[in-house]
């Protein structure tokens, strides 16, 4: 196997899309190898490194079909539940919390807040 071509930063030839910009184009890689790499140098440490597909082999993006859009919604529809008071937060849970506000910041009683 060959070493793939390395192009500097904002220097791709034309033919040549990162995933984002299939993606805005409605494409898919398709199952294609990476075709090229994009490599943006930084000072104190290792380059940033983009893959670049093929846009002539690219694929269109499948549509959403209604049982993918009901699979999303209920999925979503999870990550407003709290696992501690089993309620629809109402918001998309924070993963650093792991609950809702309520049950992460509990409100004293009042009788601890007029001490």
């Amino acid at each position: 196997m060959g070493a793939l071509p390395v192009f500097r930063w904002r220097l791709a030839p034309d033919g040549y899309a990162t995933r984002r910009q299939l993606r805005a184009q409605g494409l898919r890689p398709g199952g294609q190898q990476v075709a090229a790499e994009l490599e943006r140098p930084r000072r104190r440490r290792g380059p940033l490194v983009a893959y670049l597909y093929r846009i002539d082999l690219a694929k269109p993006v499948r549509p959403m079909t209604p049982a993918r859009w009901a699979a999303l919604a209920k999925a979503n529809a999870a990550r407003r539940i709290c696992p501690t008071c089993r309620r629809d937060a109402g918001y998309v849970i924070p993963p650093s919390l792991g609950m809702c506000t309520p049950c992460a910041f509990p409100e004293p009683s009042p009788e601890l807040r007029s001490a």
